[in-house]
């Protein structure tokens, strides 16, 4: 018991060290695990990638990037160059070379001002597709930062539980 005690004791007093998660320029806000939510913000914010990643990546309209996009997006994507500029010619070109890809959100979450997206995306009706994990920063109703990571759906599994 006593030992029961010295453990949680410890695992209390590291709890105010491990509740932030670090933060520097060009990485996602740190979201305090204690602080208080703004759910109302979290869900305008949820909103806000909803309707750009339908509009621009579904209905292909990167013709209204600078209305979801702050100029200096800065993207960690490595196949994608930083700039609302450069995202709009990279999906020019992606639409070019695919007009049949699909980009499907499955489902969402929010915390604090990023929003997560997992994606069914392909090239072409043809393909198997990937499993898309998108994580986007919102600040002052803009899109300001993009991460994401892109795994693809193999022909079979060690499961039956499906990647979505």
């Amino acid at each position: 018991m006593k030992k029961l005690f010295v453990v949680m004791l410890c695992l209390t007093a590291l709890a105010p060290a491990v509740a932030r998660t670090n933060s520097t320029p060009g990485d996602a806000s740190a979201v305090s695990l204690t602080s208080k939510r703004d759910l109302a913000q979290e869900e305008k914010n949820r909103a806000l990638v909803v309707e750009f990643y339908t509009e621009v990546l579904g209905n292909r309209r990167v013709d209204l990037a600078d209305k979801y996009l702050s100029v200096d997006y800065i993207q960690h994507n490595p196949y994608a160059a930083t700039g609302r500029e450069a995202f709009v010619a990279f999906f020019r070109e992606l639409f070019s070379r695919y007009p049949q890809s699909e980009h499907r959100i499955i489902r969402t979450a929010t915390d604090g001002d990023l929003v997560y997206l997992h994606v069914f995306a392909r090239n072409d009706p043809t393909e198997r597709g990937r499993a898309v994990m998108d994580i986007l920063r919102v600040d002052n109703g803009k899109i300001v930062e993009h991460w994401d990571v892109v795994q693809p759906i193999p022909e079979t599994s060690a499961n039956a539980n499906g990647m979505f």
